[in-house]
């Protein structure tokens, strides 16, 4: 059943406001809210038609009468923020943590609401060396996350099965997105393929799954109009080497000893270049794969794109060209192997 009135929270990011602008396109919706601290920017803002901007702090008790007052019936709760920002780690915590207890609460109280999608990432199963090859949804983490995103991802999921407890009458759906890219969206993994020069750490090759930000949108559209209660994995098929991205995205690796990833962080993290977390920097050493048979086969959905389809769609829009000509790479292995001919 499509829902009549949605709310839609974080709509000044990526994906919270293309998706109110999706939901607005779409007649059989009465009225769309977008909810966040500060409006979207101008274009997104046109984008988003007639969804009705709400100028709002999910921290503070009064989204309540936000919901409350539109008879919403259905939230997506999309304002779970990955990146840090100017306000360090503790800001992002609130929003995350603090920012879920409050519309939960509030969803507590709305006796109209029937359908609550939640935004959150595959980074609630860790990364360390001894994960297996693959996570379903019912696996636990190896090493539960000890900060960060992932750490305030799982927490919230935590909070989101206490409510669920509570109001059974709501159909919730969880999907845990695995890193997303495309040429549209800004995130830490697109800025950190953009570096001319991308650090790596020595010894380490991970294994990288990918979801296209239009396939995430897609994702998060249908759970928005259909009834499809339960956690599900969502990521794109395949898996590429970090190795293999670097160079497909014409970059030159740098190998760094473990030693000098914490000061390498530090200077990334201090020139606004890339924020990487101690949980990224594990996720770049161990990679991490899920099995997303579910979201085909109970959720009914399959990604347009591939990881690798993905991935070159975003060095494509991107327009990356490689740093080093590859005709002269080419001609130089070529040169090194007639040396080596001629020495044998």
């Amino acid at each position: 059943m499509v829902p009549n009135v949605v709310l839609v929270t974080g709509v000044s990011s990526f994906l919270g406001g293309h998706l109110a602008a999706r939901l607005a396109a779409n007649p059989d919706i009465e009225r769309v809210l977008g909810v966040d601290t500060a409006p979207p920017r101008p274009d997104l803002r046109r984008r988003m038609g007639r969804t009705e901007f709400v100028r709002a702090d999910i921290r503070n008790p009064l989204i309540s009468k936000v919901i409350a007052g539109a008879n919403v019936d259905t939230v997506v709760h999309a304002a779970v923020n990955s990146q840090s920002g100017p306000e360090g780690r503790a800001a992002m915590k609130e929003i995350n943590v603090i920012g879920t207890m409050q519309l939960l609460a509030a969803c507590q109280k709305a006796p109209e609401l029937r359908r609550m999608v939640i935004k959150s990432t595959t980074a609630v199963y860790g990364a360390s060396p001894r994960d297996p090859a693959v996570f379903s949804e019912d696996m636990e983490p190896k090493d539960l996350p000890s900060s960060g995103y992932a750490k305030d991802a799982g927490e919230i999921e935590g909070y989101v099965r206490g409510f669920g407890r509570r109001r059974p009458d709501v159909d919730i759906t969880t999907l845990r997105f695995t890193h997303l890219i495309g040429p549209r969206i800004d995130a830490d993994l697109t800025r950190y393929f953009a570096l001319p020069l991308v650090p790596t750490v020595l010894g380490y090759d991970a294994r990288m799954q990918l979801l296209h930000s239009e396939d995430a949108l897609a994702v998060l559209e249908k759970a928005t109009t259909h009834a499809l209660p339960g956690v599900f994995n969502a990521g794109g098929d395949g898996v590429l080497m970090l190795s293999q991205a670097i160079r497909r995205a014409g970059r030159v690796a740098v190998p760094v000893p473990r030693l000098g990833v914490p000061a390498m962080s530090r200077f990334f993290r201090g020139a606004r270049l890339v924020d990487f977390s101690p949980e990224q920097m594990r996720f770049l050493n161990f990679g991490r794969v899920v099995d997303t048979t579910k979201l085909r086969e109970r959720f009914g959905f399959t990604p347009r794109w591939t990881t690798q389809q993905a991935f070159d769609d975003f060095v494509r829009g991107r327009d990356l060209h490689p740093v080093i000509d590859p005709d002269r790479v080419t001609a130089w292995e070529r040169g090194v192997g007639d040396l080596l001919a001629r020495l044998r």
